[in-house]
C-alpha cells in the first residue's frame, strides 16, 4: 500500500503504541481525529486523516507519529548483500515519485507546526526554496523475525540508506538529517514512514518528574467514565501521573491525590504546579489502608498499585490487597468506577477476591471451584482488563463498576450518623 494524497486532501499516517494500548489509540484517532481507513498490526494504528498537524499531537494513547511511505506484505531479503540490495530498492524504495509526494506533504506540515505570525515573507521564501532541495536523511530500521537472522539493523540501515541514496539522489547526513526515513521489516510486514515531529507524542512537558508511563496512564482516567464535576480519588497517587492525565479528560472534576510518603507527594506537587494545575488538584498524606473520605463520596478511584523494584512500596501488597480493595470499594459511590493497573501476580490474586472475577475464572475453566475464594467484594462488577508492557514486565488494567452499597457498609455508616 502506498501512502498517497486524496482527493479531499487527507493523508495516510500511522502511530506507534506500546504493546496492548492499540485498542486505545483506535478509538482516540477515530473519536478525535474523525479518521477513515483505520487499522493495526502490534505496535501501529494506521489511518487517513485531514486533521492537522496540532490535532494529531493530542493523541495520548501514541508514542510517535509518522507520515506513511509503504505499507507492504512481508519482504524476504536474500542473504547476499548484492541481491538484497536490489531487492531493498524495488520494495522498500522504489518509485521516486511517491517520495517527492509524501516530502511534499511533510514540508507542508512542518510549514504549519513552525508558523507563527511575525514570519516575514523573504523567510517564507528562502524556506519554500529549500524545501525543493534534496534533503538530507538517516535511515532508522528496526528488523525482527527472518531477516534479522541475516542482517542486524546496522547493515540494513546502511543498505538501505545507499538504496536511498541511489534511487531519490538524497545525501546521508547521521547527525543532523533534514528527515528519518522509519523502516520497520517482520514476517508478517514491511512499513516505511517519516516521523513528524522530533519529540514522541508520549512525552508530556508538563511533567517536571516521571512516574507511570504517561501513556497508560491516560488509558486509565480514560477509562474512569468521568462526568462533569466528577471526584476523582488515587490512593496511592505517587508523583500525580494518571491525576495529571485525568485533568485533561475533565476539566470541571475535583482530583485527589492520596499518599503516605512525603517525598512522593512533594513531586507530585511540583507535577501539579509545572503543569498549571494547581488549583485542580488536592494532596493529603494518608496510608491507603485508612482513607480518610466518607463511604460512598467518590465517583472514580484509580490507582497504580506498586509492584516491582522500582515502584514497590514498605507494604506487603499481596497481603494488603484484600484490606486496600475493601477501603477503595467504600469510598466509592454506588454506580462508580474503579481502575487498577496490576502485576500478574496481583491480578491473579485478585480474583479470588471479587467474586465476578472468580465466577470468570470458572466459566473460562481456569480456577477450579474449591480454588475460588469468594470474597466480600461482591458490590465490584468486572468491566474490562487490558494488558499493557511496561517495558520490561507487563501489567493488567482491571475495571470495576461497584453496583450496590454492600449491606454491612449501610450499617456502619447509621451507626456513624447516630
Amino acid at each position: 500500500m502506498m501512502m498517497r494524497r486524496a482527493e479531499d486532501g487527507s493523508v495516510r499516517f500511522y502511530c506507534t503504541a506500546g504493546a496492548g494500548m492499540e485498542a486505545f489509540l483506535l478509538d482516540e484517532v477515530k473519536r478525535k481525529l474523525n479518521a477513515t481507513e483505520v487499522e493495526h498490526i502490534p505496535g501501529r494504528v494506521f489511518f487517513r486523516c485531514r486533521s492537522n498537524l496540532h490535532a494529531m499531537m493530542r493523541l495520548k494513547s501514541a508514542e510517535r507519529l509518522f507520515l506513511l511511505l509503504r505499507k507492504a506484505p512481508p519482504t524476504s531479503l536474500p542473504t547476499n548483500p548484492a541481491k538484497a540490495a536490489s531487492v531493498i530498492q524495488q520494495r522498500i524504495v522504489g518509485n521516486p515519485d511517491l517520495w517527492s509526494a509524501v516530502m511534499s506533504s511533510w514540508s507542508s506540515l512542518q510549514a504549519e507546526l513552525n508558523e507563527c505570525p511575525g514570519r516575514g515573507q523573504k523567510r517564507r521564501r528562502d524556506e519554500d526554496k529549500e524545501s525543493l532541495n534534496p534533503p538530507t536523511f538517516r535511515v532508522s530500521c528496526r528488523c525482527s523475525g527472518v531477516n534479522a537472522r541475516s542482517y542486524n539493523s546496522q547493515n540494513l540501515n546502511r543498505v538501505i540508506g545507499m538504496a536511498i541514496s541511489q534511487q531519490l539522489g538524497w545525501k546521508a547526513d547521521l547527525r543532523e538529517p533534514t528527515v528519518e526515513v522509519n523502516v520497520y521489516i517482520s514476517d508478517d510486514h514491511c512499513v516505511v514512514g517519516i516521523p513528524l515531529l522530533r519529540q514522541p507524542l508520549a512525552t508530556r512537558s508538563y511533567l517536571k518528574h516521571t512516574g507511570l508511563r504517561s501513556t497508560i496512564a491516560w488509558a486509565m482516567a480514560s477509562l474512569c467514565n468521568l462526568q462533569e464535576a466528577s471526584v476523582v480519588l488515587d490512593p496511592m497517587c505517587g508523583v500525580g501521573t494518571i491525576l495529571l492525565e485525568a485533568v485533561q479528560e475533565c476539566p470541571n472534576g475535583v482530583f485527589i491525590g492520596m499518599d503516605s510518603d512525603g517525598a512522593q507527594l512533594k513531586k507530585a506537587v511540583e507535577n501539579v504546579h509545572a503543569a498549571g494545575q494547581k488549583e485542580r488538584v488536592l494532596f493529603v498524606q494518608s496510608s491507603c489502608m485508612a482513607l480518610p473520605l466518607p463511604s460512598s463520596s467518590v465517583d472514580a478511584v484509580v490507582c497504580d498499585v506498586p509492584f516491582g523494584r522500582k515502584f514497590s512500596c514498605g507494604m506487603d501488597m499481596s497481603a494488603a490487597l484484600p484490606h486496600l480493595l475493601a477501603e477503595m470499594e467504600r469510598v466509592l459511590r454506588e454506580g462508580g468506577t474503579l481502575v487498577l493497573l496490576l502485576s500478574l501476580q496481583l491480578s491473579s490474586l485478585i480474583k479470588k477476591l471479587v467474586p465476578s472475577e472468580a465466577l470468570e475464572s470458572q466459566s473460562v475453566g481456569s480456577t477450579s471451584e474449591t480454588d475460588v475464594f469468594q470474597g466480600p467484594l461482591n458490590s465490584l462488577l468486572l468491566q474490562s482488563k487490558h494488558r499493557v508492557s511496561l517495558g520490561s514486565t507487563d501489567a493488567l488494567v482491571h475495571t470495576y463498576t461497584k453496583t450496590h452499597v454492600p449491606r454491612d457498609a449501610q450499617v456502619s455508616d447509621m451507626k456513624c450518623t447516630v
